[in-house]
């Protein structure tokens, strides 16, 4: 796809910088084109809604779901937007955020990885919940969600945000932003004014992915998305976000990336160019971040070539940098060595992830994070001879742009109490586009259907799988079909109250 790459810098305050040069500014003008979507973005559209909805099913009864719902559900309105599961209608802003925490909590859904992290199926909920408070139709929708898609991913590929402790969710605010824009059809000022608003409350530090990781990770996402829906709003009524942005001598690259003399370089599509770039991100197959998928399907295939696992004396993973410095031995977290550590911070440790996929064969979603499994003696002796060390050629294949060399994988040698050593590598999940199993609408189908039983009835199932299958031609008033409902007394009820409270 033709793309231009556009120059981001710290500009002076006297200097003379029109705002049309701004990247808020041209991201607003991509937002705003009224390019067409192809019919296989459409279809890849479908499929991770699908997705979406698969791992809010499986998360919708953990305690940050409940909580986030038991907020929206505090604040009902007409028309809203409804949640996962069901229970009426509520603010739209306040839909994206109890979906959104849904969507997240269990880190189970598509990814983008290259400058920087994103899971850009975090853009749904925001851009669904006001769509349907709104009467869009299926095509609006398709728009806003394709928008948001193009804008997340290339802002990941030009600006690393982990680089200097800022959380990705800055990425997501803004691509929210221009989502909910395009699906409203707003002129390229009022998404300016969004996208700048919106960035600039959804820019927080990373430590919400270090040390003791909690379920704010879940949480993060979602109150980009709120957060994108409010600075809509706003913008709509004529409010101004602070300019430049990115650019401006105090602003986000000057003070919170690179410094003033750095140079970023983004990627975005020429006009009338068709927004695409949902096609270059991929799912997971496996509940665990997403550098630990094609790590997963390594495991589980050398498993059976190693045998007795207490024969193990070593197993070293050699990896990109991302992989060793985040959820490896290189991030230096105590926490990720830990049988009593949480689930979030489980979801970071190849080295626990690669010790039970070893041991089980495989990954699952609920049983995989037990802290019964995570206990095992067998498995934390097995877990604390893995270790991850950087290697060069990994890292660059981590970066490439090249579709084909691009890599999230890595080789593995384990070493035997003998001396034996076996070894394998492994470039990308099995799930990936060019792995050994690319997914396709029924490996999504397949996924809902295991992640929603006993959670949501069969009939049910089949209601929503219709909906997605007629998305580009849904009504205005049919978006909520894009949500599923579960029986009364299907919904865990908060332990306690905060200050938003049922209504009655």
């Amino acid at each position: 796809m033709p793309v231009k790459l556009h120059t981001l810098r710290t500009r002076k305050s006297a200097e003379r910088f029109p705002r049309e040069e701004q990247l808020a500014w041209k991201i607003a003008t991509v937002a705003a084109d009224p390019v067409p979507v192809a019919a296989e973005v459409v279809e890849m559209i479908g499929n991770r809604i699908i997705d979406n909805a698969a791992v809010a099913a499986a998360s919708l009864n953990r305690r940050a779901v409940a909580n986030a719902r038991a907020q929206a559900a505090a604040h009902p309105y007409r028309p809203g937007a409804g949640l996962f599961g069901g229970g009426g209608s509520v603010s739209p802003e306040w839909a994206a955020w109890a979906n959104g925490v849904a969507v997240r909590e269990l880190d189970y859904h598509d990814t983008f990885l290259a400058a920087d992290y994103s899971h850009p199926g975090d853009n749904i909920p925001p851009v669904l919940a006001v769509a349907q408070h709104c009467g869009l139709d299926g095509a609006a929708l398709i728009r806003g969600i394709a928008a948001g898609y193009e804008i997340q991913i290339d802002l990941v590929k030009g600006i690393c945000l982990h680089e200097h402790k800022i959380d990705h969710i800055a990425h997501l605010g803004t691509s929210a932003a221009a989502g909910i824009g395009a699906a409203l059809d707003l002129p390229i000022e009022t998404i300016h004014q969004a996208i700048g608003q919106a960035l600039h409350v959804t820019t927080t530090t990373r430590q919400s992915r270090k040390g003791e990781i909690s379920s704010w990770k879940a949480y993060a996402p979602a109150f980009a998305g709120k957060m994108a829906v409010e600075a809509v709003d706003r913008a709509m009524r004529g409010e101004g976000s602070p300019a430049p942005i990115w650019e401006g001598e105090d602003g986000v690259v000057a003070w919170l990336l690179g410094g003033p003399d750095a140079e970023y370089r983004v990627p975005l599509p020429e006009p009338d160019e068709p927004k695409r770039a949902i096609l270059e991100s991929y799912t997971k197959e496996h509940s665990a971040e997403y550098q630990s998928q094609a790590l997963i399907d390594l495991a589980r295939r050398m498993g059976p070539r190693i045998g007795d696992l207490s024969r193990v004396r070593d197993v070293l993973i050699r990896t990109s940098h991302h992989t060793h410095y985040v959820i490896g031995t290189g991030a230096n977290d105590p926490q990720k060595m830990d049988p009593r550590a949480s689930r979030e911070t489980l979801d970071h440790s190849i080295m626990y992830i690669f010790a039970v996929a070893l041991q089980d064969g495989g990954w699952h979603h609920e049983r995989s994070y037990a802290p019964e499994r995570a206990q095992r003696p067998d498995t934390v002796a097995l877990w604390r001879k893995v270790r991850t060390v950087e290697d060069a050629e990994w890292t660059r294949r981590y970066h490439s742009a090249d579709p084909a060399v691009k890599a999230f994988g890595g080789r593995v040698t384990v070493t035997l109490d003998d001396g034996t050593l076996i070894e394998d590598e492994i470039a990308v999940a099995d799930a990936h586009p060019l792995g050994a199993r690319p997914w396709t609408r029924p490996d999504y189908v397949a996924k809902f259907r295991m992640l929603a039983e006993g959670v949501v009835a069969p009939a049910e199932q089949e209601r929503f799988l219709a909906a997605v299958d007629r998305l580009p031609g849904l009504r205005g008033d049919e978006l909520g079909q894009l949500l599923f409902a579960v029986a009364p007394g299907g919904l865990r009820v908060p332990e306690r109250n905060g200050i938003f409270l049922p209504q009655t």
